[in-house]
């Protein structure tokens, strides 16, 4: 076991050392960087619910009820969101993972997403009172654009080709319900 694990951590810092000589931040400044960068998206901390619509490519639209958890993890410098959509029922319809990080090299924004068997990692801009992401689709590109202001989370998803108008097929508005602890409340502690 004891093996196994050195030549993990071997592995980590041999993977690691091309990036590491890249900046000539202390791992301190760096992570200070990612904090201070994750303070622009402090309005998200919380939990959420409410509806969110859905436009199928048939035109029927499809309302389920939508929550979202979202806290910070690493000593704040990144941002986890966890988004579920329940049916009328209260059958789980819907689970998606974000993670938003900040590269103090790059100066840029991204969010790794993970809903229904795809992953993908996509830029994240900020936008006064919120941030606007999309997702390359072929000659297609899938627009999400977000505003949070006083404890109303309004998101909207837009099909964008070229040429042609955007069609909107996404409609989410969120009202803050309480906060969370989650992901970095309740670790397993050493003992």
């Amino acid at each position: 076991m004891r093996l196994a694990h050195a030549v993990l951590i071997a592995a980590s810092l041999l993977c690691s050392a091309p990036a590491l000589s890249q900046s000539s931040q202390a791992p301190a400044e760096r992570i200070a960087a990612q904090r201070d960068a994750m303070a622009r998206f402090a309005a998200l901390d919380g939990t959420w619910r409410g509806q969110a619509t859905m436009t199928l490519p048939n035109g029927q639209k499809h309302e389920i009820t939508q929550t979202e958890r979202v806290g910070g993890f690493l000593d704040g410098a990144l941002k986890m969101v966890e988004g579920r959509g329940y049916e009328a029922d209260g059958k789980l319809a819907f689970n998606a993972l974000g993670v938003i990080t900040y590269d103090p090299a790059t100066k840029a924004y991204s969010m790794q997403s993970t809903a229904q068997g795809y992953t993908g990692n996509f830029v994240l801009s900020p936008i006064p009172d919120g941030f606007a992401w999309e997702i390359p689709a072929g000659p297609m590109t899938i627009k999400y654009t977000a505003t949070v202001k006083d404890g109303v989370w309004h998101e909207v998803g837009d099909r964008i080709m070229p040429g042609k108008e955007p069609v909107r097929f996404f409609d989410m508005t969120l009202r803050r319900i309480g906060s969370t602890t989650w992901p970095a409340g309740d670790p397993v502690p050493a003992k």
